[in-house]
């Protein structure tokens, strides 16, 4: 009995065993079925992959348009027209003579066309000879050249031997010129042609004359530019002032106007109108008064009263017989009755004429 209780437990011990050694194996064998199943999964990404590479190729744009946005380098308009313009090839002699005969004579838009785009590189070389004195923004003045150049194009003679881009840089610079004196001031600075001929060299003189030991002076200036002392004086004093607004305050932190700092002894505009409105009433109202007089009252009126010459009161007494005492009276009788109808026909003149002084 003991014997078998004693297999029946050696038996009972050895099923554990088994079991732990069975579920160590099952453990071990799993890496196993997972490393076969590592290519499913790889293959799952390939996919993926190249789906995103598709979905890319759409997206590119997007991509690139968003990284624009992000750049640390701004969009410079300046640049890619710099860029755009590079594209143009220049012309030789006989191809620029050939394409200008072509517009000239049978208005051909597309000789035109390449006459201006193979030129548009000495407009920005012109424009920045002018950047110096504009300071602002370099495409205005290569707008205005371009504007010029196609001017150029319209004017141009092919059968004259001159070479079309030293004709064009004429037209060139007078329409970027004439943009600068336009836009240099509120009010224009360069109205004659000897203004704009001082506009940009009267500066450049006197800074000669400075370095070899003269003194600046207009006479000096207008025997040196032959223009009159009158202009060199004009165009010095708006070269060197520049435009202020009369309601801009004197200082950042003042609520005071520059235009009530400013005294003159002109008549307003609102008190012109008031007295031509006032003298044309008031002519209304004489005529007005003449049809309530007689025959003398109103000689009297014509010749001594309203006259720039009058006559005298003997003159008017021996005309009707009566002395000149008597005139005086009638005379002071009429100018009393005239103010008694200004008066009661127009309310106002008494204050129109308060502090009104005649000569």
């Amino acid at each position: 009995m003991a014997t078998k209780k004693s297999k029946k437990k050696a038996d009972s011990e050895k099923t554990p065993t088994t079991h732990k050694q069975t579920t160590k194996k099952t453990t071990r064998s799993t890496p196993k079925k997972s490393a076969t199943a590592r290519p499913v999964k790889s293959t799952r990404k390939a996919g993926k992959a190249k789906a995103t590479a598709k979905a890319g190729k759409k997206t590119a744009p997007a991509k690139r348009k968003a990284s624009a946005d992000k750049a640390l380098v701004k969009f410079d308009p300046l640049q890619r027209y710099l860029a755009e313009i590079s594209d143009y090839n220049l012309l030789t002699r006989d191809r620029e003579r050939e394409l200008a005969i072509r517009a000239r004579e049978h208005g051909d838009p597309d000789a035109a066309y390449e006459l201006v785009t193979s030129n548009l590189r000495l407009v920005v070389k012109i424009a920045l000879e002018f950047q110096r004195v504009w300071m602002q923004n370099l495409l205005d003045l290569i707008q205005e050249g371009n504007i010029g150049l196609m001017q150029a194009v319209k004017k141009f003679d092919p059968y004259k031997s001159v070479k079309f881009s030293y004709y064009a840089s004429f037209w060139i610079k007078a329409y970027i010129l004439k943009f600068i004196m336009d836009n240099w001031r509120l009010v224009k600075i360069g109205t004659t042609q000897g203004q704009r001929k001082l506009f940009f060299k009267l500066k450049k003189e006197k800074q000669k004359l400075i370095d070899q030991g003269f003194d600046p002076k207009p006479k000096l200036l207008s025997d040196r530019l032959g223009v009159s002392e009158r202009e060199i004086i004009d165009m010095d004093q708006r070269l060197d002032g520049w435009d202020v607004s009369l309601d801009a305050p004197l200082k950042n932190d003042s609520d005071t106007e520059r235009i009530e700092f400013l005294s003159t002894e002109s008549i307003s505009a609102e008190d012109r109108v008031a007295k031509k409105e006032m003298e044309t009433l008031l002519h209304e109202k004489i005529a007005e008064f003449r049809t309530h007089m007689t025959e003398r009252e109103l000689d009297i009126f014509d010749n001594r009263i309203f006259s720039d010459t009058p006559v005298t009161l003997q003159e008017i007494g021996d005309r009707y017989g009566i002395s000149r005492e008597r005139v005086r009276q009638v005379e002071k009788n009429v100018i009393k009755k005239m103010r008694e109808f200004i008066k009661r026909e127009i309310p106002d003149f008494e204050a129109y004429t308060e502090g009104v002084t005649t000569d």
